[in-house]
């Protein structure tokens, strides 16, 4: 059998595994921060007439620049932000690598601040872009100062900040982000995928845009509007930075199905994003509790909880796997993360964990 190590593949594949955590078909799935919660039945009749409106036409080609979609999305988000400023592809993720496309590449390098999200150096790795891991600080946070140093030792070409991040859940002090516009003369790029569910207070960097032309928000309809599998995710930017993705997107990128899908989600957006606050209580609730069993976690504005197991993190996740609740092992010692799910879920896992104590 031809392998891998049979073909021609650029060297610093080798050896790699491909992004991906387990499917497993286990009674409570808290593994991959997807909404529990599935769609209203109203608003799958709406995507269902929405698609089936498209499927006659599926002989041309979609629209290629989204246009009524990216003017969907500026019209959700509100507080002046427009069509002209929206860009959106299949996921952040894609959002992501276009970015890295058109401000990274051989000789340019991308910084981001770990434990974050892991697709991050992958992404940077398949565009070319050398990645540099900064380590956040205490608690898993990041001051101003310990930002700003990083990027003038650097001085990458992109910025990744994440806020909330993943895997920890913490969110970032707005003025984070404008000290690392002033530090550095490159992009700065903040994942905002789990925005929606951040504590009262906690600000965004949306406000930030105006007279920040190299700020970029990705943002995704994957997590708060329970449309994983519809995959969505958007940018906020200056135009000139939708125009500069522009140039390395593929032809046609966003299928007329999707787009229609979203669309319709979008229209029903009050109904998804309903279980969004329940989301929020079973998070709480599941750092409560984990702390009031003397368990270390950490604080979370996202719609999962990073938690501490005491021990070899990969025998706490097998241990739980055998309760029947399937969890994510980020690769971090020591720690698991948990998605916060519907009441039953939490009242499984929560009861795992007493076990597994």
């Amino acid at each position: 059998m031809t392998t891998l190590d049979d073909l021609p593949v650029r060297d610093d594949l080798r050896g790699r595994s491909p992004y991906g955590a387990p499917q497993l078909d286990v009674a409570v799935r808290l593994n991959t921060n997807e909404n529990s919660y599935p769609l209203p039945e109203p608003v799958v009749e709406a995507i269902g007439k929405a698609l089936a409106a498209e499927l006659r036409d599926l002989n041309r080609y979609p629209d290629r620049d989204a246009l009524a979609l990216r003017a969907d999305l500026a019209g959700y988000l509100g507080d002046g932000i427009t069509a002209e400023q929206v860009w959106a592809a299949n996921g952040s993720n894609e959002i992501q690598q276009q970015l890295l496309q058109a401000f990274g590449g051989p000789g340019r390098c991308a910084l981001g601040f770990v434990p974050a999200y892991s697709m991050h150096p992958l992404l940077a790795l398949g565009t070319g872009t050398r990645w540099v891991p900064a380590q956040r600080g205490v608690d898993f946070g990041l001051t101003a100062d310990e930002a700003v140093a990083e990027v003038r030792a650097h001085r990458p070409d992109v910025v990744f900040l994440c806020s909330p991040n993943n895997p920890t859940g913490t969110a970032l002090d707005p003025a984070v982000v404008s000290a690392v516009l002033d530090a550095t003369p490159g992009m700065v790029v903040v994942d905002e995928a789990y925005a929606e569910f951040a504590r009262p207070g906690t600000g965004n960097a949306l406000a930030l845009l105006p007279g920040h032309p190299r700020l970029v928000v990705t943002r995704t309809m994957s997590k708060a509007f329970g449309f994983a599998g519809g995959r969505l995710g958007y940018l906020v930017a200056d135009p000139a930075v939708v125009a500069a993705v522009q140039l390395v997107r593929l032809p046609y990128h966003l299928s007329t199905l999707t787009q229609a899908a979203a669309r319709a989600a979008l229209a029903h957006r009050d109904a998804l994003l309903g279980t969004v606050d329940a989301i929020k209580v079973q998070r709480d609730r599941i750092v409560s509790t984990l702390r009031s069993r003397g368990h270390r976690v950490a604080d979370s504005d996202a719609n999962f909880v990073l938690f501490a197991v005491g021990g070899d993190q990969s025998v706490a996740w097998q241990s739980l796997l055998d309760a029947g609740v399937l969890v994510r092992d980020v690769g971090l010692p020591g720690w698991l993360r948990v998605t916060a799910g519907t009441p039953a879920e939490t009242d499984a896992f929560l009861t795992a964990m007493e076990k597994l104590s």
